[in-house]
């Protein structure tokens, strides 16, 4: 049996197409925001998700420790499953962490893999 878990957007997971492809279903979500992070452009190298999301320049979240630093996006409740598939889905350029959220919530999310330490993350949000 396959968990639930809750997976941040800021990006191209949000285009209908990318889920088709990378899911086999759209994905239904709400509204919230990443706090500490910022949003910055990262250029894609490989093709096969250039041609998926339509985007050379994908945005990519950069952790800043500063609460006030934040990036909109959606939530999607996903299964375990399709959290592999995710990870499959995003390059090198990207690593999952776990997110703070506006709403109190706690997400995955794809940020900075530039962010060498996962444990580098707003802490007093």
């Amino acid at each position: 049996m396959n968990t639930t878990e809750l997976l941040f957007s800021y990006g191209t997971l949000q285009n209908i197409e990318v889920q088709l492809e990378t899911f086999e279903r759209e994905l239904i979500g709400f509204n919230d925001v990443l706090l500490g992070y910022k949003l910055n452009k990262v250029k894609i190298n490989d093709q096969n998700v250039v041609v998926l999301s339509g985007e050379s320049y994908h945005p990519i979240a950069i952790v800043t420790c500063d609460c006030e630093d934040e990036i909109p996006g959606m939530v999607f409740e996903i299964t375990t499953k399709e959290l592999a598939q995710s990870d499959k889905y995003e390059v090198d350029e990207y690593q999952r962490v776990m997110g703070k959220l506006k709403s109190g919530k706690n997400a995955w999310v794809y940020v900075s893999a530039d962010d060498d330490t996962p444990a580098l993350k707003p802490s007093g949000c």
